[in-house]
């Protein structure tokens, strides 16, 4: 049976009667994404809600946490007021896994680095009744899908690539730690109405077409911001000839176009993975109500008259795409790349192919990975390049080990690694190049910004299917087109590579391994959690301040960020990620990343006091130190990739007041509001381009804080001249209350005094 089954049944029991009240109220058709909104909503409806305007309230089943980003949600939890979690929630031990050797070693390894950390989350989840995963049981996302997820339901998760559950037919949307303390706490969840991007699917792939390869193709149309307030919905027959990881593959990287989520509706598909996961009870209950789990009739029949911008995809005629380097939209179809490798003077030498991660490491993947490196070495062929192997979850590495997966890949050359992220987020001590040294990887991964899985900025990083990540790592060239091309063997022979083949499911069902799970229901108040006084590695938290009442004068500009400035170039993970416990440690990495757009340098900037340069946490620091708080400016979807808070929490911690920027990546723009921060941006967005190095900026109008009401900003030049301009915000009345009192979770202490 699966776990909180009962919470399952209860919420199924009553979806077709909460549904008529629903249509009665909105009074029309409703989209799949629609259905489980409104159903979720933490009061009855009163009003059709307005797409992308109004802010609602909301009662997530559950919450899920890795324990890169557990750690400052659960401390933040501690002040919460809270005996227990108010939700099924679960914690899982998968970011702070280094990949070097491989899969025991790493493990054990990490087990004795991190043990201070990892028997924190352990007690902590112990104390107030959260399930705990243990290192080596599996990468969330994955982790999630076989044991979580369910159809029509809606969790939230403290990590960006929380839509991987969509694949099972679940609205489950990434936030920071905060967020996850609401709803732990017993609160409601806040989101902003999503508009609705709907992908037709039509056609069926075959060859060497993948699921990885549908996403691959969307980043390319949308971009990296183009989801940004968005649910991607995917609809049609095409969508129906997926596997439910297939599925899934699809919703985590949606992540990369900023997506608040991306859902595929209840198949037979859907079905059998819940069945072949021991969740047959589920598949039962989904089953009865399969023709209300999917969008209206009239929805498909006419889609551009229920989303707000559709978009069609004939699998048929889809390519194979690798997209890259430094960003997840550029797309290229693998018969560009030839032209592309020698328009823009990439490494055709391939370094290393990398497969796995939370995105593609299901059973499928795997056996079509396998049937590649069993061709290669059937017909004399050897990885030409380093190739490594990451399994989603201890269920699929032990299955894969039985069925002979594992041997295969590793025949052909390939390191197996630990059930972790690895070399993903950059959890990787490689080896065999130089920092400096320009290089180019292929992986089947999501993320590729610069520095993003090796720390190297000349690494170019490729993201592609693991069935083309498989083949090229055996010819050892960015331009192998295993379509067209032909490979010469030991012999001398010319050989060619067919199309992949694998199977969704495991025939004989999946081996479990060793799960390292420990359940605990309802808590253990008499459990003592452990934060020593002189640990570099944790840190309790204090409160910050509540807001003064007074406008912002004469703030130093800390930085000016010039073009992308993601969560990684603000907090930075890697090996920084040991420090996400300790507020004070891990803000030495405050924006290591971001280019100064007065210097082109990383990671530096100009003390206004001194005069001089300095690193910019350090000058932050000063001016905390005086007294003196300070304001950033940036550039377009400012904030985009993972769901770190720590990338708000740095700046609140270090004094900042202000962050202003051209636009917003959602996430971040709500841990920035929930940590007491101001969000806001430009109303004309040239006057980034009027803000200079030694300015001073003053924010007017707080004590008249509303909703909808602009702020001024005054630009105050080092000559004397001044600039004044207009700021919008986003900010509702409640995040107000969270900005005056300093942060969301002061409100929520306060609450649950």
């Amino acid at each position: 049976m699966a776990e909180n089954f009962d919470m399952i049944s209860k919420f199924y029991d009553g979806f077709r009667a909460r549904l008529e009240k629903i249509r009665a109220v909105v009074g029309r058709p409703l989209t799949y994404s629609e259905k489980i909104l409104y159903t979720h909503l933490w009061n009855e409806v009163e009003k059709e809600f307005t797409r992308a305007k109004d802010y609602v309230d909301l009662a997530p089943d559950r919450v899920a946490m890795q324990d890169a980003t557990a750690q400052m949600a659960l401390l933040q939890f501690m002040h919460a007021g809270r005996k227990t979690a108010a939700v099924p929630s679960t914690v899982h031990c998968d970011h702070l896994i280094q990949a070097q050797v491989g899969a025991a070693d790493d493990l054990n390894r990490a087990k004795t680095e991190n043990k201070e950390v990892f028997d924190f989350l352990e007690s902590v989840s112990r104390k107030y009744g959260i399930g705990f995963w243990k290192p080596g049981a599996g990468i969330i996302h994955q982790v999630v899908l076989e044991n979580y997820a369910f159809p029509g339901g809606m969790m939230i998760g403290t990590d960006s690539h929380t839509p991987n559950a969509g694949g099972l037919g679940m609205i489950a949307i990434g936030v920071g730690g905060a967020d996850a303390v609401d709803v732990m706490a017993g609160m409601p969840w806040e989101l902003k109405w999503p508009k609705l991007i709907g992908v037709k699917l039509t056609g069926k792939m075959s060859g060497w077409t993948s699921p990885k390869d549908i996403i691959l193709k969307v980043a390319g149309i949308l971009t990296v911001k183009g989801g940004t307030g968005a649910i991607v919905e995917y609809f049609g027959e095409g969508a129906n000839s997926l596997s439910a990881t297939g599925k899934g593959t699809i919703c985590n990287m949606g992540a990369e176009i900023g997506a608040t989520t991306s859902i595929f509706e209840y198949d037979q598909k859907m079905a059998a993975y819940l069945s072949s996961t021991d969740r047959a009870d589920v598949a039962e209950a989904a089953n009865k109500l399969a023709d209300e789990l999917k969008s209206d009739a009239e929805v498909a029949a006419d889609p551009g008259k229920y989303y707000d911008q559709v978009i069609e995809i004939n699998l048929s005629e889809l390519e194979p795409h690798l997209n890259g380097p430094f960003t997840p939209d550029l797309a290229w179809p693998i018969s560009k790349m030839k032209e592309a490798v020698k328009e823009h003077g990439y490494p055709e030498k391939l370094s290393v192919g990398l497969i796995g991660s939370c995105t593609n490491s299901s059973y499928e993947d795997i056996d079509r990975a396998a049937s590649i490196a069993k061709q290669a070495v059937d017909k004399g062929l050897k990885a030409k390049s380093q190739y490594t192997i990451t399994p989603g979850s201890e269920q699929v590495r032990a299955t894969i080990e039985r069925d002979g997966q594992l041997k295969t890949l590793t025949d052909v050359g390939g390191v197996v690694l630990a059930n972790a992220c690895g070399p993903c987020i950059g959890m990787w001590k490689r080896m065999d190049i130089k920092t400096g040294e320009k290089n180019t990887i292929v992986t089947s991964f999501n993320r590729n910004f610069a520095k993003r899985n090796d720390g190297n900025p000349e690494t170019l990083a490729f993201v592609a299917s693991p069935e083309i990540t498989t083949a090229l790592a055996i010819a050892g060239s960015l331009t192998f087109n295993p379509m067209t091309d032909l490979l010469e063997n030991e012999n001398g022979e010319k050989v060619k590579l067919e199309p992949p083949v694998g199977e969704e499911l495991p025939e004989g069902g999946f081996d479990k391994g060793e799960s390292g799970y420990v359940k605990s229901e309802g808590g253990d108040d008499s459990v003592n959690v452990i934060v020593k006084d002189d640990s570099e590695r944790l840190q309790l938290l204090a409160k910050f301040q509540p807001w003064d009442g007074k406008d912002y004068v004469d703030l130093p500009l800390l930085l000016k960020a010039q073009g992308k400035c993601t969560t990684d170039h603000i907090s930075m993970a890697g090996p920084w990620l040991r420090y996400r416990g300790h507020l004070d440690n891990i803000s030495n990495n405050m924006f290591l990343g971001a280019i100064n757009a007065y210097t082109g340098i990383a990671g530096e900037t100009k003390n206004l006091l001194t005069g001089e340069y300095g690193k910019i946490n350090e000058v932050a620091r000063d001016y905390k130190a005086k007294g003196t708080g300070w304001v950033v400016v940036g550039d377009e979807n400012y904030g985009e990739g993972s769901s770190r808070e720590h990338a708000a929490m740095e700046p609140r911690f270090l004094g900042g007041k202000a962050i202003i920027v051209r636009s917003f990546a959602r996430i971040h723009e709500t841990n920035l509001k929930k940590q007491g921060m101001l969000p806001l941006t430009f109303a004309d967005p040239a006057v980034y381009d009027k803000i200079m190095e030694d300015d001073r900026l003053s924010i007017l109008g707080l004590t008249e804080l509303a909703p909808e009401k602009q702020l001024k900003l005054v630009i105050k030049h080092a000559d004397g001249s001044e600039d004044v301009a207009m700021l919008n915000h986003t900010m509702n009345e409640n995040q107000i209350k969270w900005f005056k009192a300093g942060s969301a979770l002061n409100l929520i202490a306060e609450m649950n005094k």
